[in-house]
């Protein structure tokens, strides 16, 4: 029997996993469909993904047999309370609502299954990270089930749920501060004289290359990668030294200390 997914919310985020799934290889088969409460939302969503999309939470929660709170956290708890009644044992709950801990869903809903996950927007090209925690009640299966099904759209890790905030900081909002730094390395070219747009090919694809480079390392460290390029005496080893006095791992910490906290902060 062919398991059921709904999906509360179908926003980009939803979507992108919505897409992995339905393009994936996986040799399970999966019913997906969606809700969305306004009626004029809901048919395009239809439209875009493919899917059935529902007005109706409830009847959404019945007839699933997992249920994706693919919702802004100021509306969680409505939804919750909107579906507690169709929730049984038998149903797996899984929230993509960032900052909203397992224990407050657990509150409303009771002995439920929880799996919080933590996704982020580049899960629209397939190449997401996502950063799972169970609740009191899920089993060991379900982590699994998430984790496998989440790795349509790129890649999964388990945490502790005291580390989510982490998550958040450093894949959730990651996205926006390398497109900073790709952004600020572009406009350095171009402030030297280079044209803005091939200045910004040349800043992307090299991150994207040495991204791959540390996933492809061994067991070679990245400060072995950063040595072999900067060689001493050489250009790389004078930027690499600016990045050092300028104290670049200082402001990186600031960065994801401080977007842990606003992270910390939604969830109360």
């Amino acid at each position: 029997m062919n398991k059921k997914i709904g999906f509360i919310g179908c926003g980009k985020m939803a979507s992108a996993i919505i897409k992995g799934i339905l393009t994936s290889c996986c040799t399970e088969k999966y019913e997906i469909k969606g809700s969305e409460i306004n009626c004029e939302i809901a048919e395009l969503a239809q439209e875009r993904l493919g899917i059935p999309v529902l007005t109706d939470n409830r009847m959404l929660a019945i007839d699933s047999d997992v249920i994706f709170l693919a919702v802004k956290p100021n509306y969680v708890t409505q939804i919750l309370e909107e579906i507690k009644d169709e929730i049984t044992s038998e149903k797996l709950v899984v929230s993509i609502a960032a900052g909203i801990k397992t224990s407050k869903i657990e509150k409303i809903l009771g002995n439920a299954r929880i799996v919080r996950v933590m996704p982020n927007t580049p899960a629209l090209v397939l190449e997401g990270m996502c950063g799972v925690c169970k609740g009191q009640f899920a089993f060991e299966e379900d982590i699994s089930f998430v984790t496998k099904l989440l790795s349509n759209i790129g890649k999964c890790i388990e945490v502790k749920e005291s580390q989510m905030d982490i998550v958040t900081a450093i894949s959730g909002s990651g996205p926006a501060f390398f497109y900073k730094v790709i952004e600020d390395i572009a406009r350095a070219g171009e402030h030297l004289g280079l044209d803005y747009d091939k200045s910004l090919m040349l800043a992307t694809q090299t991150a994207l290359g040495s991204a791959k480079m540390i996933f492809d390392r061994g067991k070679i460290s990245v400060n072995d990668l950063i040595n072999n390029v900067a060689t001493k005496g050489g250009c790389t080893f004078v930027g690499v030294n600016v990045m050092n006095n300028e104290n670049s791992e200082r402001l990186f910490f600031n960065v994801i200390e401080e977007t842990a906290k606003k992270a910390n902060e939604l969830g109360k």
